[in-house]
C-alpha cells in the first residue's frame, strides 16, 4: 500500500492497522510480518538514538510489501518535516497543538516544494504560481502524501475542529502519555477522563471527514477505541511485541 492508496483509503473513511518500528532498522524483518496485518508501519526516531536516515531500507522492503511507511519526526520544524516527505510516504509530527504551526506542518508536508510569499499567497488567497505548478504540486509532487498531526495537549484537543478543517490533514493520532501527563493523569491509560476525551477527539475529526486514533500497547485499550470509532490503528511497537511474545512463551515452557 503507497502513502497514495493509504490516503485514499483514510479518505472513504476506512479503517487502517499501523505499529511503530523504534528499533527495527534491518530489512530483511519486513519478511517476518504476517501477511495482511498491516496497513502502514510509522518509524520512529523521537524516542531512540536513531536517525529517520536509519529506517530508509526498511521504507523500501515495506514498500515492496505493499506496505505504507511514515516517519515520526523528533523536529517540529516545517523544514524538516518537508525533507522527510521527500524520502518517506508521509510525516506524523509530534505535539501539535497551534492551528497556525498545523498549517505551516501542513503545507510543508502537502505544497512543497513552494516555500516563502509563493506559498503565503497559495494558503491565504489559494492564488498559485500557475495552474501547472497547482497540477504538479498537487496530483505530481505531493499526491502520495500522508500528513498526520499528533494531538498530544489539552490545547491541542481545544483547537481540533480548526486543525482538521486544514486542507492536507489526513488523520490526527494521540499520543497518551504525553496527553494524560498534562492532564495530570499519567499513563492512566483506562482513566474515565482520557476516555471520555478519547471519544471527543474521535467524533470532532470524523465532523470533519479526518481519521482519528490513539497509541495503545494493550488489545483491550486499542479494541475500546476502535468501538468509539477510531479510524487508525496505531498498536504497540516491534520491540514491546517481542518482549510480549517471548514473555508470554516462556512464561509458558517455565511452568511446564
Amino acid at each position: 500500500m503507497s502513502g497514495k492508496a493509504l490516503k485514499d483509503k483514510l479518505t472513504r473513511g476506512e479503517r487502517v492497522f499501523g505499529t511503530f518500528f523504534q528499533h527495527a532498522v534491518c530489512p530483511a524483518v519486513v519478511d517476518f510480518l504476517p501477511p495482511g496485518a498491516l496497513d502502514f508501519v510509522v518509524v520512529t526516531a523521537e524516542h531512540n538514538a536513531l536517525d529517520v536516515a536509519d529506517f530508509l531500507p526498511v521504507k523500501y522492503a515495506l514498500n515492496s510489501k505493499g506496505i505504507a511507511c511514515l516517519a515520526r519526526t523528533h523536529s517540529r520544524d516545517p523544514d524538516d518535516v518537508s525533507k522527510v516527505c521527500d524520502s518517506f510516504d508521509g510525516v506524523v509530527v509530534p505535539y501539535v497543538e497551534e492551528v497556525a504551526h498545523a498549517k505551516a506542518l501542513a503545507a510543508a508536508a502537502v505544497y512543497r516544494p513552494l516555500k516563502g510569499r509563493a506559498l503565503k499567497r497559495v494558503l491565504d488567497r489559494d492564488e498559485w504560481p500557475s495552474e501547472a505548478t497547482k497540477q504538479y504540486v498537487t496530483t505530481v509532487r505531493c499526491a502520495d502524501t500522508v500528513f498526520i498531526p499528533m494531538i498530544e495537549s489539552p490545547a491541542g484537543i481545544e483547537n481540533l475542529d480548526a486543525i482538521c478543517s486544514i486542507p492536507g490533514v489526513h488523520a490526527v493520532f494521540v499520543g497518551p502519555n504525553d496527553l494524560t501527563t498534562a492532564m495530570g493523569i499519567p499513563n492512566q491509560y483506562d482513566h474515565p477522563e482520557l476516555v471520555a476525551l478519547l471519544k471527543k477527539v474521535i467524533d470532532t475529526a470524523d465532523r470533519r471527514h479526518v481519521a482519528a486514533g490513539c497509541w495503545f500497547g494493550r488489545t483491550d485499550q486499542m479494541l475500546r477505541t476502535i468501538r468509539q470509532g477510531a479510524r487508525l490503528v496505531v498498536y504497540s511497537n516491534d520491540s514491546s511485541m517481542m518482549r510480549d511474545a517471548m514473555a508470554a512463551a516462556f512464561a509458558d515452557l517455565r511452568r511446564g
